[in-house]
């Protein structure tokens, strides 16, 4: 599925081998807030979100899907959000049906990132962001904020082996 979807633009910094820096470009993002990490909250806030990009908005306009969809926590509120397709500013984005959704702009930033397949459960990503933030320590790199999961692929179509994940911690960028 995600291999014909645009996905946000960034530049290669470093392969550390188990994790990569990557400066990405200025995007911009429709985000919710879920009310957990829970199975049914993230499929309410995937479904707030699609129902915009399918015509939920101010001019019935549908917008074209991108990948991933990324997932964070941010002052114990969980968020998720789609990066909306390259082609659009924000002054011509239609505005939401549904308020709790928000457009933003969001500025492009250096960003340590860690890939893996299969299941994104919690304990999973646990475990993988305390790696990588040991690996990013280890190379002396310093985090700005917590870890954010995106997810590339179709959970409930894609086999769990062919599934691509990634986690991004915002690093400091020291150039």
């Amino acid at each position: 599925m995600a291999e014909d979807l645009e996905e946000p633009k960034y530049d290669l910094v470093s392969n550390f081998g188990s994790f990569e820096t990557r400066l990405y470009h200025d995007t911009i993002q429709a985000r919710v807030n879920t009310n957990s990490e829970d199975q049914d909250s993230i499929s309410n806030g995937f479904r707030t979100i699609a129902g915009y990009i399918f015509g939920s908005n101010d001019s019935g306009e549908k917008i074209a899907m991108t990948a991933p969809v990324h997932m964070w926590s941010e002052q114990g509120i969980m968020k998720m959000a789609f990066t909306m397709p390259s082609e659009h500013d924000l002054s011509d984005l239609p505005v939401p049906n549904n308020s709790s959704i928000e457009v933003v702009e969001v500025t492009g930033r250096l960003t340590a990132v860690m890939k893996f397949s299969g299941f994104a459960g919690r304990a999973k990503i646990r475990k993988l962001s305390v790696n990588l933030l040991k690996l990013i320590s280890q190379n002396k790199l310093e985090p700005i904020s917590s870890h954010i999961l995106a997810i590339y692929d179709n959970p409930w179509t894609t086999l769990p082996f062919l599934r691509r994940n990634e986690i991004l911690v915002p690093i400091k960028d020291n150039s």
